[in-house]
């Protein structure tokens, strides 16, 4: 113990945290300065001739007339802002339940019968991620058409009794695509912290007169809600930002979520109103986002103690 002690004391001070600077500065290049620039654009003036933003990099100088107007709009019933920000809620919502529901059956069937086989169900859960997102959804396209596989199925199953035009603008195929996208997201945590869980406590559990579903309620749900709010968040925060499933499998304005409306206010020269949805989105992400710190730092402290 000596011996290392005298090795390890020539070392600075500086040393150990200096394997911090190239992550820090990555995320210095990469984040800081661009979410600054886009700040400088969503508080910054228009050109009087060209209508175009101008950045306005002294925080002193900088306008709020932009982004106001653009709060005023999300707190205005009926308008395109507050129905995409009440839409994209709705869909969040919906997709990450669905997602909770698919992955937990899932994720507790790799953890505790997947048995040998367990390897090959994850890998196929991985696989898709070596497929682009892109091309999936365009599978989907194919998939969902009038006279796509879908509509032959369910024709044949007799679950419908004509074609379903699944890819003219309805709700319920982006928050498929929502949850076709991001429910790998959801079950790895899950699995992660449903294969941790001591098979000696499901036992006692048994053994004082439990049942398989009472210790599922009692034991194994209360142990994985950690997991759980992880995979929410992980699920959700991602999808509030997503454009493209609702471009392939919607495309139409009843049907347009805050990265849509992002994405047509920058490609329609309203620059400043694109990045003003871009700070609302984020002062709306800090929510989850805290709640899920404070819960995980609350249950360390109580496992810790």
């Amino acid at each position: 113990m000596l011996e290392d002690t005298g090795k390890r004391a020539w070392l600075p001070g500086w040393f150990w945290p200096s394997f911090a600077f190239p992550g820090s500065l990555w995320l210095v290049a990469l984040f800081v300065i661009p979410f600054y620039v886009l700040l400088s654009v969503a508080f910054g003036t228009l050109n009087p001739i060209f209508l175009t933003p101008e950045p306005v990099f002294n925080p002193l100088h900088w306008q709020f007339h932009s982004f106001s107007s653009v709060v005023g709009q999300i707190f205005t019933s009926g308008s395109v802002y507050q129905a995409g920000f009440v839409r994209t809620i709705v869909y969040v919502a919906v997709a990450t339940a669905l997602c909770l529901l698919i992955g937990y059956p899932v994720a507790y069937f790799l953890a505790r019968h997947a048995g040998r086989f367990k390897t090959v169900f994850l890998v196929g859960i991985l696989a898709p991620f070596f497929i682009s997102y892109m091309m999936r959804m365009l599978a989907w396209i194919s998939l969902l058409q009038v006279d796509g596989y879908v509509n032959r199925i369910l024709l044949d199953l007799h679950v419908i009794g004509e074609p379903v035009a699944w890819l003219e603008g309805r709700p319920s195929t982006v928050i498929f695509g929502l949850t076709y996208g991001y429910v790998p997201f959801m079950i790895l945590p899950l699995y992660a912290t449903l294969d941790r869980i001591d098979t000696a406590l499901l036992e006692a559990s048994r053994d004082l007169g439990l049942g398989q579903i009472r210790t599922f309620l009692h034991t194994t749900l209360p142990l994985s809600r950690q997991a759980i709010l992880a995979g929410c968040v992980i699920v959700s925060l991602p999808m509030f930002g997503d454009y493209y499933t609702q471009s392939l499998l919607a495309a139409t304005r009843n049907t347009a979520m805050i990265g849509n409306l992002i994405v047509n206010s920058i490609q329609s020269s309203l620059v400043a109103e694109g990045a003003s949805l871009v700070v609302i989105l984020l002062i709306l992400l800090i929510f989850p986002i805290i709640f899920y710190l404070r819960s995980t730092r609350r249950a360390q402290e109580v496992l810790g103690g």
